[in-house]
């Protein structure tokens, strides 16, 4: 499922697809079974069934939904003949909800439904559905004590203000260049064989050959990496570049760029090029401002299977 690889970032989706979902099969079960009712009136009714006359606010505030979003429902309910408004007898200023005796008719008649909502669920998730209400009530729990939207913006602060480091290769970070690489070959092509050699082993195929291996930290996350593989002596490619798509948008491609291109010049390299796809534009317009030249045709005698792009480094003197 695409948006479940998506993770935390597609959360809110996930749940409405999950919400999507109960309601339809609510709303199956009430037509099957002919009951007057639809899905989503369910939590305003119970409510007045439970509480009484109601002020849309306090309905809002013990279901958890918006003012605006139980008066849009109200407005609903009152042309379905469910609901009516009423001056509040204690207080002729406010006004509140009230149940019709359709709707008390109504309502009294689901008792067998709601039981038969509560097998089905548990017949239908078994133990999920005692962990998934569980979790939901951490869950608000948790969003009470502090809202997610603080939350999200306090951190996008804190990686904005982070600072962002290129560091040379290290033994405990061989298991990020994997990381990083086999994230983007697995999204948009796969991992070829000797994209597992190389990344399995970076000592033996890129540094002992006289290569070097950048990464971008920004704080405490490995969020990219770039390699300079030398061919032959003085021929150099540009290779396994690869920057942690949460991350992207902050420039560490370009600086790992940067890194590999001033390493090639510090060993006095006669020649630079990498090899690269056309799907991959983002990356190509990248390499071009950096002062890559698009090559005719393929690289002969290229490694990669999915290499149709071929580029050369000419600085501009």
């Amino acid at each position: 499922m695409y948006l479940a690889s998506l993770g935390k970032l597609a959360l809110g989706s996930r749940l409405k697809a999950l919400s999507d979902h109960f309601y339809g099969a609510a709303d199956e079960v009430y037509r099957t079974l002919g009951a007057p009712i639809e899905s989503r009136w369910l939590p305003v009714l119970r409510y007045l069934w439970d509480a009484g006359p109601s002020t849309v606010t306090d309905v809002a505030n013990a279901i958890g939904q918006t003012h605006s979003a139980v008066s849009q429902l109200t407005d609903k309910l009152v042309r379905a003949g469910m609901v009516r408004r009423r001056r509040d007898p204690a207080d002729g200023r406010r006004t509140v909800l009230a149940l019709t005796d359709k709707a008390r008719g109504a309502l009294s008649t689901l008792g067998p439904i709601w039981c038969a909502v509560r097998r089905g669920v548990n017949a239908s998730l078994d133990e999920h559905a005692a962990h998934l209400l569980d979790a939901i009530a951490a869950c608000e729990r948790a969003l009470q004590d502090r809202p997610v939207a603080e939350a999200i913006l306090a951190e996008h602060a804190a990686i904005k203000a982070a600072p962002l480091q290129i560091v040379p290769y290290a033994p405990a970070l061989r298991g990020d260049f994997y990381r990083l690489n086999a994230q983007w070959l697995e999204r948009h092509f796969q991992l070829e064989e000797i994209d597992r050699a190389v990344l399995s082993e970076p000592e033996r195929h890129i540094l002992q050959p006289g290569g070097a291996i950048f990464f971008a930290r920004l704080g405490d996350e490995v969020i990219g990496t770039c390699a300079l593989l030398q061919e032959s002596p003085g021929i150099f490619e540009l290779t396994k570049m690869g920057v942690d798509e949460t991350f992207r948008g902050l420039g560490a491609g370009r600086r790992l760029l940067d890194a590999c291109i001033a390493e090639f010049h510090r060993r006095d390299g006669r020649m630079l090029f990498l090899e690269s796809n056309s799907r991959l534009q983002t990356a190509l317009r990248m390499y071009q401002k950096a002062g890559f030249v698009m090559q005719p045709s393929v690289r002969p005698g290229s490694h990669y299977e999915r290499a149709d792009v071929y580029m050369i480094y000419q600085p501009q003197t």
